[in-house]
């Protein structure tokens, strides 16, 4: 199995295939961290254990992608770009390669206000729920224990 990987493109990591939309990958990251503030590799919800990216997704198809943005931006940011450099991100994460922009589209969307694609999954999408309260879990579900279920989409 493939760990959820910080900043390697599912291509890079699975098959060792480098190609150009490689750093496309990297770089949705990248906008993805600056703007949560969180690092992707390490990133904690205290409902699941799941990476940034696919914190990032789960907000933005549930229509709250605000709740990303790192409280530290306060008042200062113009959120309608926020919101943008997010949908950007996540179209730079994309599973496919195919799917995801060239670097010149994703400066060229960043820079202007025009309708973006809709993206799709990310490429590395870990995640695993969190045992009930009220349920009586096995050893399994447990964090640190090797056998815990994860659920990853490559």
């Amino acid at each position: 199995m493939v760990p959820c990987s910080g900043y390697m493109s599912p291509e890079y990591a699975i098959a060792g295939l480098y190609l150009t939309k490689s750093d496309v990958f990297s770089f949705g990251v990248l906008v993805l961290e600056i703007v949560s503030g969180k690092r992707n590799r390490g990133f904690y919800n205290p409902n699941y254990y799941i990476n940034l990216l696919g914190y990032a997704w789960t907000l933005y198809m549930e229509g709250r992608s605000l709740e990303l943005i790192d409280a530290s931006m306060g008042d200062t940011c113009n959120l309608s770009e926020v919101l943008r450099f997010i949908h950007v991100g996540l179209l730079c994460v994309q599973r496919s390669p195919d799917d995801r922009p060239s670097m010149s589209s994703v400066i060229l969307m960043l820079g202007s206000e025009g309708a973006l694609p809709q993206p799709k999954k990310p490429g590395f999408f870990c995640e695993t729920p969190m045992p009930e309260a009220n349920s009586n879990p096995d050893a399994s579900s447990f964090p640190g224990n090797e056998d815990h279920d994860t659920i990853l989409e490559v």
